[in-house]
């Protein structure tokens, strides 16, 4: 599978996305500011999760180059 390294779209909805939250820690509601820490959090353990999943991908893909040249 391909993922673009640079995606002009996700990266729109991201910034809106980081922009939400900041306006969301100037909220009144104490339980609305506390929950942006845990957005934020989330958010970057997604990221993490997903390099670390892309990283597993290119090892098993370049594994099974390997194999496939050595049982020609």
């Amino acid at each position: 599978m391909y993922f673009a390294k640079k995606s002009e779209y996700n990266d729109i909805r991201e910034k809106s996305f980081l922009q939400w939250l900041d306006e969301m820690e100037k909220h009144d509601d104490v339980a609305v500011r506390c929950g942006v820490k845990l957005a934020r959090e989330y958010m970057q353990y997604l990221k993490d999760e997903n390099e670390k999943l892309r990283e597993e991908n290119q090892l098993k893909n370049s594994y099974l180059k390997k194999m496939k040249i050595t049982n020609k």
